[in-house]
């Protein structure tokens, strides 16, 4: 009886679905257990084999915990909204919505293939209008709050309402602008329009103009994290500066918030990291530079107020609202061509720029401690949105400003002596200060106070808590995104009711860009007759909750049900890429503090435990062919000759070797293509690069399970290494996971003989390697080391076949151990061997440690210091049960040929001597 794994996976598959086995109950007595894999966006490249890692990691993690004890939710939707979707349906020629439905049903299929274990009747589609009524529904929650710095919390609008009628704003500093300021009678005397100009400063969702990263060729804003270099990450357009309206998020109201709840979750130190440096919380004080000669005044941010008197000049973001008007008509030409030049380039770029560029504006401020002219210059580091863009650079004690001065040949002023040697920045905060007027022979850390007291005395500046991070764009000028539920009359942003949601994405030919940026719904008359915002939101605005759909998914009357929600709580365990550090998690933590704070659900962060798996890369293969010819030869001969490096599809080599005939018929342009061999073989480059289309790397994992089944598919995935790590993928190895199952079904089932497996009852050495497995298995998926566990599955079959095992006491607790891994061979032999139910609804087996614990040992025992044999003795034999055993075995007789004994020497543990 073969291992027939085509069958067999159908069957099973087929079976699970229609027995709904995978189907999660919202009640249950058992403990809850949710785990969650970042779910995609349906690309019409469909699935190549990088992509299952997580789920096929998470896949097995849901199975073992189900066989645990625990009522386990393992959802799976589509981030189906959003630029890609879109981009694919354009090229395609085809409505997005139909693209996006095709896409979402090559997955499934491919999903289904892999035998995942699902939830299907909890699947979210983001497009689909069931689900986006509830996108809007919370985009009106966040429209209709904000931030009370006092609670430390979001708040409705309506309370701000209340309190203005009473006492104006004394009591609620205005987010957007720190200067606005007005009584009760201000506010009552105040027509609507201006009442609501100044609720949109406070609103967590906000409208507003701001400069953003505009792409005319795919005609939409693109956030900072979709600009690399200047061109859109995807198709490479590029990317222009661009004043627009736009909706925005205040996440910055919530930056405290988020840093103090990384303490709270199980995320990596990276990923803490990278969270916390894009928050960027800083403590220092804003310093008013008055502009020479102007009566402008320039405010900075530094968080090293103890170095005002090395300041030798500042720095202030090109697009800085001043600029203009204090630079001179000397200096116009050149500023407005740097200005030009910065504004092509990402914020990103701007950032991780290693080249100093800047431009002297002609302008001076005046240090308001000793009245010294300090220049001006712009240079593409500094961000108009961060702190107050404009920061006074301190040659001597900052690297970056080192660079800077000696680029330009800036004079640099040193002020912390002897630690300064004139060739390298000192960042210190231990030298005593300097050139620094009042605060000469004072330590620097002790002087940031000192000066922080001046600054507020004198009424020139104040301490100040800063972020790097700034409110997040939620707006983009395309048409597949959620339609925000917003009317705009005379300039009024006025929300839907929730009896008019979900309000529909018309259906439309034609989704090219609108007039003046705006987005294409701004081309159909009916929408602008409706006054309708003609703006979508973005991608990650679907993404940002639905995490709490998949509890609740058919509800139509709440997002998701109180109750629900309290019983299923945060994610235990979920899964995706480091990719989404300072996107996705930002907002989906931002979104659930708010729906916390607004009594909508019992937790403010919505996942308790990360994982983040690593890449699978793309092992490339190279032809190389004989420039203007089409003779291929071979790498070996291809290093002296003139050739060009050409991809070829992975899927015509086998490891390094080029299957000809196939690469003839691969394209018409290589027809002909004649080639010059090593030792009658074609070999391939070989290169490790990113899983991609056009390098020809891709692997379908359709192919893979159908040539080796899905139960081999997923353990070769995990045995390829960490979970976390990215690695080559290298399909020769697979068949090395194939033969282990062969092995395994072998011990059940022989080819030739038939049913191997006996009720009869275990010895204590299959007993051995049965719970040795049990306590490694449990070990190792509980900290999801999974390629170790897969190591682990080899060796106990090994094992059991060098016993000879084929007892079912022993082979059925395997199968239940192997069950997350492989599911279809588990769930085949388990009813095979005459069990009733699903391997799933079994017990995961109960580790006992008598069965591992040794009772005797080998002692290597010598004649004369010469090792002759070894013999097994209890550990806790005395030293005469160990002179008896020893002078009673045949073979110590043998070789100590009558002598008589001098002593023998037992060291208990490690060996035993017989002298004679």
């Amino acid at each position: 009886m073969e291992y027939q794994f085509r069958t067999i996976e159908k069957k099973w598959q087929t079976s699970w679905k229609n027995q709904k086995a995978y189907q999660v109950p919202n009640e249950s007595d058992k403990p809850k257990c949710y785990v969650l894999d970042m779910f995609p966006y349906p690309s019409g490249a469909g699935l190549h084999v990088g992509h299952p890692l997580g789920y096929i990691a998470s896949d097995i993690y849901s199975r073992y915990k189900r066989l645990k004890g625990f009522n386990v939710l393992h959802p799976m939707g589509y981030d189906a909204f959003g630029l890609p979707a879109e981009q694919y349906a354009i090229e395609h020629g085809v409505h997005p919505a139909k693209s996006t439905h095709d896409n979402i049903d090559n997955f499934r299929s491919q999903l289904d293939n892999i035998g995942f274990c699902y939830d299907w009747d909890r699947e979210v589609r983001t497009c689909d209008a069931t689900y986006y009524k509830w996108t809007q529904w919370i985009f009106l929650q966040l429209f209709n709050s904000y931030f009370d710095r006092q609670l430390n919390k979001a708040n409705p609008i309506s309370a701000l309402v209340a309190t203005f009628e009473k006492e104006g704003n004394t009591n609620h500093v205005c987010p957007a602008d720190n200067q606005l300021n007005f009584t009760a009678a201000n506010w009552n005397s105040w027509d609507e329009k201006a009442q609501q100009d100044v609720l949109m400063q406070y609103r967590l969702a906000f409208c507003g103009f701001g400069e953003v990263n505009w792409c005319a060729a795919l005609g939409t804003v693109l956030a900072n994290d979709e600009v690399i270099n200047g061109f859109s990450e995807r198709g490479g357009h590029p990317v222009e500066k661009k004043k627009l309206r736009q909706w925005y998020l205040r996440i910055t109201e919530y930056a405290d918030r988020l840093l103090a709840g990384l303490d709270t979750i199980q995320f990596s130190d990276a990923m803490k990291e990278m969270q916390s440096n894009w928050i960027g919380k800083s403590y220092g004080a804003e310093i008013d530079f008055k502009v020479a000669d102007h009566s402008a005044t320039l405010t900075v941010y530094t968080t090293r107020p103890d170095t005002v008197f090395g300041v030798d000049f500042l720095v202030v973001a090109p697009e800085h609202e001043l600029i203009q008007s204090i630079t001179p008509a000397t200096h116009e030409k050149e500023v407005a061509d740097y200005i030009a030049y910065v504004k092509s380039r990402s914020e990103r770029e701007r950032i991780a720029e290693k080249k100093i560029t800047g431009c002297f504006t002609g302008a001076y401020v005046v240090n308001p401690f000793n009245q010294q002219r300090i220049p001006i210059w712009i240079s593409e580091y500094v961000l108009a949105g961060y702190g107050t863009g404009a920061i006074m650079a301190v040659p001597c004690g900052d690297d970056r400003d080192f660079r800077f001065a000696q680029h330009f040949n800036i004079p640099i002023t040193n002020i912390i002596g002897d630690a300064y040697d004139g060739t390298a920045a000192n960042p210190t905060k231990e030298a005593i200060l300097s050139n620094s007027d009042f605060l000469n022979g004072v330590v620097q850390k002790e002087a940031i106070a000192i000066v922080n007291d001046r600054l507020e005395a004198m009424g020139i500046g104040k301490k100040k808590v800063n972020f790097r991070m700034r409110d997040a764009a939620f707006s983009r000028q395309r048409y597949w995104g959620e339609p925000f539920p917003i009317q705009w009359k005379n300039g009024i942003a006025y929300p839907l009711a929730e009896s008019e949601l979900p309000l529909v994405l018309p259906t439309v030919e034609n989704y090219g860009p609108g007039p003046d940026g705006e987005g294409p719904l701004a081309n159909i008359e009916e929408w602008k007759a409706n006054h309708f915002e003609t703006n979508t939101m973005p991608g990650y605005a679907g993404s940002s909750w639905y995490f709490l759909r998949y509890m609740d998914p058919h509800n139509t009357t709440a997002f998701c049900d109180r109750k629900v929600s309290d019983y299923w709580g945060q994610v235990d365990l979920y899964i995706g890429g480091t990719e989404h550090a300072v996107g996705h998690l930002l907002y989906s933590r931002m979104w659930t503090k708010v729906l916390y704070d607004l009594g909508h659900i019992g937790f403010d962060e919505p996942f308790k435990k990360l994982l983040n798996q690593g890449m699978i890369q793309g092992s490339s293969r190279f032809v190389y062919r004989k420039r203007g010819t089409q003779i291929f030869v071979s790498a070996g001969l291809a290093k002296t000759m003139e050739v060009d490096q050409l991809h070829v599809d992975v899927n015509i080599v086998d490891g390094v070797e080029l299957d000809t005939e196939a690469f003839k018929k691969w394209k018409p342009d290589y027809a002909h293509a004649t080639f010059e061999l090593e030792d009658g073989k074609y070999i391939c480059g070989v290169e490790v690069e990113k899983m991609s289309k056009s390098k020809f790397n891709t692997v379908n994992p359709d192919d893979l399970v159908n040539k080796y089944g899905a139960d081999t598919f997923r353990m070769y995935e995990m045995f390829l290494g960490p979970v976390e790590q990215s690695k080559p993928w290298d399909t020769k190895g697979i068949e090395g996971v194939h033969r282990f199952l062969k092995k395994l079904w072998r011990l059940f089932y022989d080819e030739m003989k038939g049913k191997v497996w006996v009720d009869e009852k275990a010895t204590p050495a299959e007993l051995k390697v049965l719970h040795k497995t049990i306590k490694k298995i449990e070990e190792d998926t509980e900290r999801h080391s999974f390629n170790t566990a897969v190591s682990s599955f080899m060796i106990c079959v090994n094992e059991l076949f060098d016993l000879g095992c084929h007892k079912k006491e022993v082979l059925e607790q395997v199968l239940v151990l192997l069950a997350p891994y492989a599911p279809h061979i588990s769930e085949e032999l388990w009813a095979l061997i005459g069990n009733q139910g699903l391997v799933i609804d079994a017990a995961f087996p109960i580790f006992d440690a008598q069965h591992v614990t040794e009772t005797s040992k080998e002692y290597p025992v010598s004649i004369n210091g010469k090792v002759r044999t070894n013999i097994p003795i209890a550990l806790d034999a005395t030293e005469a049960q160990v002179h008896e055993i020893v002078l009673g075995n045949e073979l110590i007789q043998k070789w100590m040929e009558g002598k008589p004994i001098k002593k023998l020497i037992f060291v208990k543990g490690k060996m035993i001597n017989v002298v004679i």
